[in-house]
């Protein structure tokens, strides 16, 4: 789907390559892209006739088992994070692939399977190593530079480039964590059930529905789950999904973090053709399973995938103005409609894609998770940002007048 062609790419080692290809592409006027992990499907992390700023060379990781910390740079994977920490029995909230970069999931709020109990991925950040648009480094913390760190624990790279994070780790041990599959046919009935189910669960439990196809090319509706507690009690939880149906397939077992962290790579492997729009939904209403039911029938492809995630516990007590992630602090239901093909044409993809999140959007908040966005209006973009957009764009005013940053969930500077 991303077919640009830069004029140059750093592919830096140090932060100190990072000034310099910040003081570089400042002097010479140069469009700007920034690349963590190049997982994102709107292909922000490469521009045209510009300069990249590669940051996937910047792989080191420190872990401090005696704190609960780890030192992590900005070109880490969620796969080397995890693989890393778990070594220690600990870790913290992470998203649902593990190809993801580290950097760009952090900088746009940071869901994933562990949220429930220990929050989004900026709620466990400890402080932010970074360059801002003028080629200066600064640490910033809840101390130091505290308007910068407030912002970019969801600003989405607005404001400087990122090269490294302290982040708070949490004992993560075995999980009890997988999924059940039900034929598509039987979406509406699967539907009602997760939605009794996941108003009920406590932190510990995250619980998330998946439409998509069987590698055998059975369509599917997916309850997939995790439970970060005593297996014990998981099990105890976890036993009214089992039961229900009763499921064509039951995968929930005992598992790794870094297994549960991979658990669905094989849905999104590089090279295919992706796109995707989002809603946020407070309820599963009776009218959005239905909607979600008809369109699981109609699917143009049989990668494309519908990924339903619900956010509740520790995200939902922290206050919207806590952080600049404000779209993630109610109770709610997150859809990404993720259409993937190959080698057909994208148009009617894409159409699919378009209607089906047209139906929903009457029911839809008028936000959405920054890292969501795609091809989105101005409007929208700044309901995403939502009562922190004005404080936001004082930022951008104040570190980057210019709008260097620009490739991203982009605020504009008003001066």
């Amino acid at each position: 789907m991303i077919d640009r062609r830069p004029a140059l790419i750093a592919r830096c080692a140090t932060q100190a390559d990072v000034i310099n290809a910040v003081n570089f592409a400042r002097t010479h006027r140069l469009l700007v892209s920034v690349r963590g992990g190049g997982h994102n499907v709107t292909g922000s992390a490469i521009c045209e006739g510009g300069i990249v700023i590669d940051l996937s060379q910047m792989k080191d990781i420190r872990v401090d088992p005696v704190k609960r910390t780890a030192w992590a740079e900005a070109g880490l994977t969620l796969a080397e994070f995890v693989g890393e920490t778990q070594t220690f029995g600990l870790g913290t909230t992470v998203g649902t692939v593990s190809t993801t970069g580290l950097s760009g999931l952090t900088l746009g709020g940071g869901m994933g399977w562990l949220m429930g109990k220990y929050g989004l991925t900026v709620d466990n950040l400890l402080s932010v190593d970074l360059v801002t648009a003028d080629g200066q480094a600064y640490s910033v913390n809840a101390n130091e530079h505290p308007d910068l760190f407030w912002g970019v624990r969801g600003g989405g790279g607005n404001f400087d480039i990122a090269t490294s994070f302290t982040f708070q780790l949490h004992p993560v041990g075995t999980l009890l964590a997988g999924m059940v599959a039900h034929p598509i046919s039987q979406a509406r009935e699967v539907l009602h059930f997760y939605r009794e189910f996941s108003r009920s669960v406590p932190d510990e439990l995250t619980a998330y529905a998946v439409l998509a196809t069987m590698p055998d090319g059975l369509p599917v509706i997916l309850i997939a789950l995790c439970y970060c507690g005593p297996l014990e009690e998981g099990e105890l939880l976890t036993a009214p999904v089992r039961k229900f149906g009763p499921p064509v397939v039951d995968l929930i077992r005992p598992m790794s973090h870094l297994d549960l962290t991979t658990m669905i790579d094989t849905t999104s492997p590089a090279g295919r053709h992706y796109y995707e729009k989002s809603s946020s939904l407070k309820d599963l209403s009776d009218e959005a399973i239905e909607w979600i039911a008809q369109y699981g029938l109609t699917v143009t492809s049989p990668f494309t995938l519908v990924l339903i995630q619900h956010v509740h516990g520790a995200v939902c007590r922290i206050t919207p103005t806590e952080t600049a992630v404000s779209a993630l602090r109610d109770e709610s239901y997150v859809i990404s409609i993720v259409s993937m093909w190959e080698h057909d044409d994208a148009q009617r993809h894409i159409e699919w894609t378009r209607a089906f999140w047209a139906a929903l959007e009457p029911l839809a908040a008028s936000g959405i998770y920054i890292n969501y966005l795609t091809d989105e209006t101005e409007e929208r973009k700044r309901a995403s940002y939502g009562v922190n957009y004005e404080r936001l764009a004082a930022l951008k005013n104040l570190y980057d007048p210019t709008n260097l940053f620009r490739m991203n969930q982009n605020i504009k500077p008003t001066l």
